[in-house]
């Protein structure tokens, strides 16, 4: 038994005969038909019977399609909630961001909400990089960070590039390597390394260093989140990689840009294909690239003044 079913049934009712609903459906007689030979499957009583070459209800049949009635009007009654649910632009949008990205996106999403915006739930999720499309399930938008040479998203989530940011080499103000513009991987290839843990992706351009150098790097910390390797760097610990653009200043560190390497990691939005019909979900996908094309905009400052967070 399903709506069209009913729907056919009660028309029956009304009209008084196959042809009639098959006209007013815009459907073929025998398609009526072997709708309602299916609704009578489901039925353990007779639904129709012959009035000389009529088709009518039973008592059954006309019981059943005053449900139908019913039916019908909690189905537009639910088809209208849906309706409000995909068109309230102040609707709940859940969002997650590894650590970077929360610092950089989060506070630009949050000043200055108005009472008709989006109301938003935040999350932060470190994961490795093919762990991210899993976060779909749970989050209406969720932010990764991908490089070019990995494997592309599954087509089971849709990705928007937000950002495409360059990864440069931190180290303290006074290191020796502070004073060269630009550096190669033979640059750095013999100095003591933080990286982070493996499976996330900037291993890939580590291995891509050490490959451009013929030799392996000195790894001597793991550290995932970038304040701490911020401070590990101030405090002599050794180089390491950091995005330009989503990390804050940190007094004691510049940065300086690699040749040599492709040293850039993407910035995406993913989410389900499905999770756009809503208007507050296009509204943040909106809200994070006008913040991407501010943050974008700031490149002209010296990358040598940024800092990690």
């Amino acid at each position: 038994m399903n709506e069209r079913q009913l729907r056919i049934l009660r028309e029956l009712g009304e009209l008084g005969s196959v042809t009639a609903v098959a006209e007013a459906l815009l459907m073929t007689p025998s398609a009526i038909s072997q709708h309602l030979r299916l609704l009578q499957r489901s039925i353990p009583v007779p639904l129709t019977e012959r009035d000389g070459r009529r088709l009518v209800l039973t008592d059954a049949g006309r019981a059943l399609a005053g449900a139908a009635i019913e039916v019908e009007s909690a189905l537009a009654r639910a088809r209208h909630c849906v309706d409000e649910f995909v068109d309230e632009p102040a609707g709940d949008v859940s969002l997650a961001a590894f650590h970077s990205a929360g610092a950089t996106f989060f506070p630009v999403l949050l000043r200055g909400r108005g009472p008709r915006a989006p109301r938003l739930s935040l999350a932060d999720e470190d994961v490795a990089q093919d762990h991210f499309p899993r976060l779909t399930r749970d989050y209406d938008l969720v932010l990764a960070h991908h490089l070019a040479h990995a494997p592309p998203w599954p087509r089971t989530v849709t990705a928007t590039t937000l950002l495409r940011e360059p990864l440069d080499v931190a180290m303290p103000a006074d290191h020796p390597l502070a004073r060269e513009e630009r550096l190669t991987p033979r640059d750095v290839a013999d100095r003591p390394w933080i990286t982070v843990h493996d499976g996330f992706p900037l291993m890939a351009t580590i291995d891509a260093i050490a490959a451009a150098a013929n030799r392996r790097l000195d790894i001597v910390h793991r550290i995932n989140e970038f304040a701490v390797v911020a401070e590990t760097v101030a405090a002599g610990g050794g180089l390491a990689l950091m995005p330009r653009w989503t990390t804050r200043r940190h007094p004691a560190l510049v940065l300086r840009p690699l040749s040599g390497v492709h040293a850039v990691r993407r910035i995406d939005v993913l989410h389900r294909p499905e999770r756009a019909a809503r208007k507050a979900v296009r509204t943040v996908l909106d809200e994070l690239r006008r913040a991407a094309e501010a943050i974008r905009g700031g490149d002209d400052a010296d990358p040598g003044a940024a800092g990690p967070s």
